[in-house]
């Protein structure tokens, strides 16, 4: 949700800032912009819709040296060119991520002083509120730190003063920031992957930090005391964002699952016989709370039903946005698990520190090395995913689920044989690559002509149905709800028609009569039934079409049973002509609540 780049040095910086937006498109946006100094002068240029048409507008012949960029995701105001960042009030120039919670009442502050504003943001608002702190100080240090102490709510800002043609500024709180170098060059980036084609060098910003940046690098805090930072290289090699020979980013990242779940879990695994745990902390815990948001979430709810399964914990799941405002009951034995891909999710970020501050155990399970949850948590589990593009998650799912069925092996490795589990987790990868090679298209082609599909489970079926669910919606924009199975004759049955697609999922042989009976009910009532099983001695059709996968352990299967699921909803929307990996309304980090 959007990105920030920021160049001081000796190269064309529009060029530079251009192409670290392009490498942040994954994070979703709806117009972008640029601002740069060229004689002195700051020069502006934004577009809406894709970068390209920001590139477009843009003289690169022109020579500068130092300039601020970004992608927005409209939170604030309609997707214009007012609302597009940069944005200039008076003498200032900035780009914001984050949301200023508090920008209305400023605003009404600021118009007293006979500010008039063009837009509907609150970036406009903080940029008009630094100008006018400036035009008191003279000074952009006291200005920004006079400024940050007004606001509420997150923000990274990089600013520009039209009376510093060779400066550039930088701020953050709770919105992720990092300052880059390499030689006599600086960046500044929201994430690494816009910095790693000129550097893997960085300084990490806590909240609160400004940052001047002129011949060289000064950091402060916020009483403006000058500060050190240690340097950090990002360490993670073959870092590959192209699409390669796929059509789709996802369509890629689905078919890098296989690897992914290799890599997920064999820091676990000794050999086919031995599981290395590294979960023994988990022992002293008497109750774990899960949080997460969207198919983190999803990923959580099969956590629970593998883990309570296995042992004698007490699981909880939660909402990270409904999980920071309820009451909570912390001891020492409580441990706070919180899921996200970027690890920049600010609803569970926040979770995170409340449970910190109420001095309960955190572990984050994370896709991205050196983020703010990875850092802030006591422990940290990187999942194996790699950069993931596409706005719907796939690979970066199933390497958080990898861990959770990790977690649930090492608590019934405590009571009984774990053999035959990590055989199935050893053979997984080729079992994935299996069904990557077979033919979905062919169940896309009876579903993306529908207005409504459903998706029925029970247990942790009904956990896979929520996740296939989603992938469907937010990608193919078809309407879909996953109910569990044994509640349809509550209420939802009603909604059956003749030949409403009901995609039913049947993995757990404990569960599976009942599910059956489930499916008769919708398909007795005029539904079309896709019928998602491990069950190979089907004994009467009750469905109209079967997806037939191995029958594996229950610790491992549900890493296996998602992947029609996605490469169903791909084809779906492939065939309606979608925008896959960018969807409409979406961002691939979601760092505002």
């Amino acid at each position: 949700m959007c990105g920030i780049v920021g160049y001081k040095g000796n190269k064309n910086a529009q060029e530079i800032l251009t192409n670290g937006l392009s490498c942040l498109e994954y994070r979703g946006y709806d117009s972008s912009g640029i601002a740069y100094f060229i004689n002195n002068k700051i020069k502006i240029e934004k577009a809406i819709g894709q970068i390209k048409n920001l590139k477009n507008k843009i003289n690169y012949k022109e020579k500068s040296n130092l300039g601020i960029g970004h992608t927005r995701w409209a939170t604030h105001g309609k997707v214009n060119l007012d609302n597009c960042h940069p944005h200039q009030v008076g003498k200032i120039t900035l780009v914001h991520n984050g949301i200023i919670e508090n920008y209305g009442e400023i605003k009404k502050k600021l118009q007293q002083f006979g500010y008039e504003f063009y837009g509907e943001t609150d970036t406009e608002v903080a940029c008009a509120l630094i100008d006018y702190n400036y035009k008191k100080t003279s000074n952009m240090l006291k200005a920004i730190k006079k400024s940050i102490n007004t606001f509420i709510g997150s923000y990274a800002f990089l600013i520009l003063c039209s009376d510093e043609c060779d400066k550039l500024y930088a701020t953050r709180n709770n919105s992720p920031l990092i300052v880059a170098l390499n030689n006599e060059e600086t960046f500044l980036a929201s994430d690494v992957p816009a910095i790693l084609n000129y550097t893997n060098k960085y300084y990490l910003l806590d909240n609160k930090d400004i940052v001047k940046i002129d011949e060289k690098i000064n950091f402060y805090d916020e009483n403006l005391k000058q500060v050190t930072k240690k340097i950090k290289k990002y360490e993670i090699e073959n870092i590959n964002i192209s699409k390669g020979k796929y059509k789709h980013y996802m369509l890629k990242e689905i078919n890098e699952i296989d690897d992914v779940v290799r890599k997920t879990v064999a820091p676990f695994i000794i050999d086919e016989n031995t599981f290395q745990s590294k979960f023994n902390f988990l022992s002293k815990f008497e109750k774990i709370e899960i949080v997460a948001c969207g198919s983190a979430y999803h990923a959580g709810l099969i956590g629970k039903y593998l883990i309570e399964k296995y042992s004698d914990v007490n699981i909880d799941i939660n909402i990270a946005s409904e999980y920071r405002y309820k009451k909570h009951k912390f001891n020492c034995k409580t441990l706070v698990i919180i899921i996200s891909q970027s690890g920049e999710t600010a609803d569970s970020l926040a979770a995170l520190r409340i449970a910190k501050e109420n001095n309960a155990k955190t572990l984050g399970i994370v896709n991205v090395y050196e983020s703010s949850i990875a850092r802030e948590a006591d422990d940290v589990i990187y999942t194996q995913a790699g950069p993931e593009v596409a706005v719907a998650t796939t690979k970066a799912y199933v390497s958080q689920v990898a861990i959770f069925s990790l977690i649930a092996m090492y608590f019934k490795s405590k009571n009984e044989s774990i053999k035959n589990d990590l055989k199935d987790l050893k053979n997984l990868p080729e079992k994935i690559r299996n069904i990557l090679n077979k033919d979905f298209q062919k169940f896309a082609k009876l579903i993306y002509k529908q207005n409504d599909v459903f998706f029925i489970g029970r247990q942790i079926d009904y956990a896979l149905c929520m996740e296939g669910s989603l992938k469907l919606k937010e990608i193919s924009y078809i309407h879909s709800e996953a109910y569990a199975a044994g509640e349809l004759k509550h209420g939802s049955i009603s909604l059956i028609d003749n030949n409403t697609v009901v995609i039913a999922i049947n993995t757990d042989k404990d569960i599976s009569l009942k599910t059956i009976s489930n499916i008769k009910e919708v398909k007795s009532r005029g539904a079309y039934v896709i019928y998602l099983t491990n069950d190979k001695n089907i004994k009467e059709k009750f469905y109209d079409k079967l997806i037939l996968i191995d029958n594996i352990s229950p610790l491992v299967s549900p890493m296996l049973a998602i992947i029609p699921l996605q490469l169903i909803s791909y084809y779906v929307a492939n065939l309606k002509k979608c925008n896959i990996d960018k969807p409409k309304n979406l961002a691939k980090s979601v760092t505002v609540e």
